[in-house]
């Protein structure tokens, strides 16, 4: 099956090919042979807000513009009432200026951060549950039928991953069908470009799940509530805090989805059981790979 057929629904797919993603490395096997495999580059991204320098994630280094929107979105440091005036990238400095037409307000955030259990080293300004009190998802319907479509394609179509392991993806869906899906070395970042898409794109949450091959964290809950997306479904397990906090935002939460099983932990209410999982069949053994941490 070709290249096209993978990624012929896709608005934005990833690409194992892309300059400056991975590089070549040469070592020696189990055997003491010699033998080259391609990894996956790492690179520092400074963000600025307007004058104010906030953080350096650190990344692979693709959709740098995204990645500063969707990241200052989820922070709360740009807001519906601000204006972006323009997003800058350079490749040189490796940093990444947004530009509103408002003065920086968030100076208490600055003050309090939160370490996550995000790859990389995830940050999170001010209070983590900040934005999520009197939060209302989108309620919609999230059908079986559809998530085993979604499981299939994605695990069918070309990444980094697949080519050079060591990164975590996320991807936007609406229905059975993926339309952007991104990748990075931290689960937080792949989903922070999923946003600045959105953002970008003026695209709303309304009949939209985020797929995500990470751990369904507590940082992976709140950004995907913030973001207005009702639905959250991973190929991993879940941690307790991120199941007890979809729960109280009403987000449906699914996790260790593989072949036909999965399970859902929070908003059951949105699932329609409209395929037989007895008729899906098991996945091949060589797509255990994807969001296998």
């Amino acid at each position: 099956m070709g290249k096209e057929i993978e990624t012929e629904s896709y608005i934005l797919a990833p690409d194992p090919y892309a300059a400056r993603l991975t590089r070549a490395v040469t070592g020696r096997d189990q055997n003491g042979e010699i033998t080259e495999i391609n990894v996956v580059e790492e690179r520092p991204l400074t963000i600025f807000l307007n004058a104010r320098e906030i953080v350096t994630a650190m990344t692979i280094g693709d959709y740098p513009e995204y990645l500063a929107l969707g990241f200052l979105r989820n922070q709360g440091m740009i807001t519906d009432a601000d204006k972006v005036l323009g997003v800058e990238y350079d490749e040189e400095s490796e940093a990444v200026v947004v530009r509103t037409d408002q003065r920086t307000r968030f100076e208490d955030k600055l003050e309090k951060k939160t370490r996550t259990s995000g790859c990389a080293v995830g940050t999170v300004f001010g209070d983590m549950m900040e934005g999520l009190e009197g939060l209302k998802l989108p309620s919609g319907e999230v059908k079986l039928s559809d998530l085993y479509a979604l499981s299939g394609k994605i695990n069918r179509t070309p990444s980094i991953y697949l080519s050079a392991g060591a990164i975590h993806g996320t991807v936007l869906c609406e229905g059975g069908r993926p339309l952007v899906y991104m990748e990075d070395v931290g689960r937080h970042n792949a989903v922070d470009k999923v946003a600045g898409w959105m953002f970008s794109e003026g695209i709303s949450p309304e009949g939209k799940l985020l797929y995500t091959t990470g751990r369904l964290t507590s940082e992976m809950v709140i950004k995907t509530a913030l973001m207005g997306i009702p639905a959250l479904v991973s190929r991993s397990g879940f941690t307790a805090w991120g199941v007890e906090i979809a729960r109280q935002v009403g987000l449906t939460l699914v996790g260790r989805m593989r072949g036909h099983r999965f399970i859902c932990l929070s908003g059951d209410e949105r699932l329609v059981w409209d395929a037989d999982p007895a008729s899906v069949p098991e996945e091949p053994r060589k797509s255990g790979r994807k969001g296998a941490v």
